[in-house]
């Protein structure tokens, strides 16, 4: 049985804040085991929880604000397009990335692929 829209929809928007904001344990806690992560698509899917545990290790330590501008939910499937600002002092890198997700029937994330490249980063003025 595949899991509700509404936790579907939890699920991606606390990932997108634990991305942002969290801990590297709060983005793990949001996966399945067993759950793969290729980011961007076309690299080397991550299989293992160290990997992925390295990966997301690699943002943490950035100041960013993040948020869902589109989610799409099929079954057990989602997917969105979210904004991730990293805060660099006086400027800002933002970035807009599609992940693509399938969940189990508690709504963790069994895999996650995330859709963008160099082009889709921009470098803006810091607002103050």
């Amino acid at each position: 049985m595949a899991p509700s829209r509404d936790a579907i929809r939890a699920t991606v928007e606390n990932y997108v804040k634990a991305v942002a904001t969290g801990t590297v344990d709060d983005v793990l806690a949001l996966y399945a085991a067993g759950a793969t992560v290729e980011d961007p698509v076309g690299t080397p899917v991550r299989t293992t929880e160290a990997e992925i545990r390295e990966f997301y290790g690699m943002v943490e330590p950035l100041v960013q604000t993040g948020g869902v501008i589109t989610l799409k939910i099929a079954e057990n499937n989602a997917a969105f397009l979210f904004r991730l600002v990293t805060h660099l002092g006086e400027e800002d890198l933002v970035m807009e990335v599609v992940d693509v997700m399938t969940f189990d029937d508690e709504a963790m994330i069994t895999s996650m692929k995330a859709y963008w490249s160099q082009e889709d980063m921009q470098t803006v003025p810091a607002c103050s």
